[in-house]
């Protein structure tokens, strides 16, 4: 119903910049809005920013004036931005589609493989 494919992670040193990105392929009717999430090793996986079809954002506090999220022209590609990045950003990361509702944003349970950010200090 849902595929997934992150793409864009890899090795960066503090303060750098790198552009992840995710293409969907969804057969879901409803879905109206996309998340970036993602798991550092020993902790639980976290969203980080959604978007809406309407372009309408919402970013976590620990991303927030970091990372932008941003929809692409193709059909269900959606970009996260990453600057200034910190050691603390490294994870896998992973996208996500689902449905906004009023602030919120709720995603289906189906997740590609991720792709690894690693930032060096």
């Amino acid at each position: 119903q849902v595929q997934l494919v992150e793409s864009g992670g890899g090795l960066v040193q503090a303060g750098g910049s790198l552009r992840l990105s995710c293409t969907a392929s969804i057969s879901i009717v409803g879905i109206n809005a996309m998340g970036w999430y993602r798991q550092a090793p020993g902790k639980q996986r976290e969203l980080l920013a959604a978007i809406t079809s309407s372009g309408r954002t919402n970013y976590a506090d620990s991303v927030r004036g970091r990372f932008t999220i941003s929809r692409g022209s193709a059909a269900n590609t959606v970009y996260l931005q990453m600057n200034s990045l910190k050691p603390e950003d490294t994870a896998v990361y992973y996208c996500n589609a689902g449905v906004q509702q009023g602030t919120s944003y709720r995603g289906l349970d189906f997740w590609g493989k991720g792709t690894l950010v690693t930032v060096s200090s």
